[in-house]
């Protein structure tokens, strides 16, 4: 029986995404586990696999779409041998005969429910899913041509509306548009010139056309100004949202420390002499790395707000952030206390392509306990981070530099480096937090001790 392939939640608070990309066409075959699709979510884009084989019948939802709802139809699959007859009764409403959706992928399992993360009402159904109706030509109801038919005639300029179908049921099939092009019918009416002084309107725009226009559009003026539009995306509507609500619900403190960097410096530089092409550590991956160590010494900081309780994870998660052309993603080295520095390294260089790819999922950037912000390599000296709910800490980090210092009861020069830890104080307490910054510290000036 043919069945209706319905728009995926590929996250737990996913309500509606866009469907970047058809990987398979109207007739392809499709087997379990075969990528049939790109959805894109509000962070990344994601692979929808099939969990049923069959024919792509008809795909209800074009590339490109915004905004197609969860649970939404967006294509009907065939099982073997049946034939185009079999769409229409697919098609049909719930409980009016449709077929149930087999592709549709395992709903997440949604964890306990922090304070701050909220859900965007379901938006209604995108128009790409209503049933196509005629330009013109005969009756006026809807027309039934199969898929071959219908790209057949868009191909050739044809109206299907003009086209009389042999198919089952009046469909016009491949022959029918083919006896079109050779008898010269069905030729779609060409546009009427607009008469003189009269305005020209628009043609339609294809999916995401309208946001390329505005980009490439800079004419557009407001008060005497020039300037370019750009459409705000799903992912900045997220961070928009989110960091709102962080700054206006969770009391924010700051902590902030210098680090004298050299050991940490030399360090990095004697294992990447040995690395022979195994690894290459950045300042960052250290820096991750000290931070897995000093929440292990000081387990309060590793903690979350509920009006539940707190919550104080066993593992520790770091989420690092990621600038990406579409936004700040943060990915997490999961259960960094118990990695190398070598696997943080490669791990990281992995998720941070990845996310700049639009390609992580779910797991991969939701969760964590604890974030690192790193502006250092952009001669930022100091900065304070607005905290990723529903995290209770995040620590930003400048650059390094040489400056005098006070060594000794001596004045010297050292590459130091200043971190400011920014805190939900409804978790954490100042002590507390003082507490992780001096374990991080004495960590950070003594690297060797992360190699234990």
């Amino acid at each position: 029986m043919a069945t209706q392939i319905l728009m995926p939640a590929l996250s737990p608070t996913m309500t509606e995404g866009k469907l970047a990309k058809w990987l398979k066409k109207e007739g392809d075959t499709v087997e379990s586990g075969d990528i049939i699709a790109e959805i894109e979510t509000d962070k990344a884009t994601m692979e929808f696999e099939a969990v049923d084989e069959g024919t792509i019948g008809k795909i209800l939802v074009d590339e490109g779409t915004e905004g197609v709802a969860v649970n939404q139809p967006i294509a009907i699959l065939l099982e073997e041998g049946e034939d185009e007859s079999a769409i229409d009764k697919a098609e049909a409403p719930a409980g009016a005969g449709g077929g149930e959706a087999k592709l549709e992928a395992p709903q997440p399992e949604s964890p306990p429910k922090p304070a701050m993360e909220g859900a965007a009402a379901t938006p209604a159904p995108a128009e790409s899913a209503a049933p196509s109706k005629p330009s013109g030509g005969k009756g006026g109801g809807r027309i039934f041509a199969s898929p071959l038919a219908r790209r057949m005639a868009k191909d050739a300029g044809l109206d299907l509306g003009q086209i009389k179908g042999t198919g089952p049921k009046g469909r016009i099939v491949k022959a029918d548009i083919e006896k079109a092009k050779a008898e010269g019918v069905g030729k779609a009416a060409p546009a009427a010139a607009p008469a003189k002084g009269e305005p020209v309107a628009a043609a339609p725009q294809a999916p995401g056309a309208a946001k390329a226009a505005a980009s490439a559009t800079p004419e557009q003026v407001a008060m005497g100004r020039p300037y370019r539009l750009e459409p705000n995306s799903g992912m900045r509507k997220t961070i928009a949202k989110r960091l709102s609500e962080s700054k206006q619900t969770v009391p924010h403190f700051y902590l902030t420390v210098d680090l004298e960097i050299d050991e940490l410096l030399d360090l990095r530089k004697r294992l990447n002499a040995k690395a022979d092409g195994d690894y290459k550590l950045s300042v960052n991956d250290l820096i991750i790395k000290a931070v897995a160590a000093a929440l292990k010494k000081v387990p309060a900081a590793n903690a979350t707000w509920t009006d539940e309780g707190i919550l104080y994870w066993e593992d520790i998660d770091v989420s690092v952030a990621v600038a990406t052309e579409g936004g700040l993603i943060t990915p997490i080295i999961k259960k960094a206390d118990q990695k190398g520095l070598a696997t943080i390294s490669n791990d990281m260089k992995d998720l941070a392509k990845r996310a700049r790819d639009g390609k992580l999922k779910p797991e991969e950037y939701q969760g964590g306990g604890f974030s690192i912000s790193n502006l250092g390599m952009y001669g930022i000296r100091e900065f304070s981070a607005i905290i990723n709910p529903p995290q209770g800490c995040i620590l930003a980090v400048g650059s390094g530099e040489q400056r005098p210092i006070v060594k000794d009861g001596a004045l010297t020069i050292a590459t130091m480096m200043t971190c400011t830890l920014s805190v939900d104080h409804r978790v954490v307490d100042g002590a507390v937090g003082a507490e992780f910054l001096a374990a991080f510290k004495a960590i950070v000036q003594d690297p060797l001790s992360i190699m234990l």
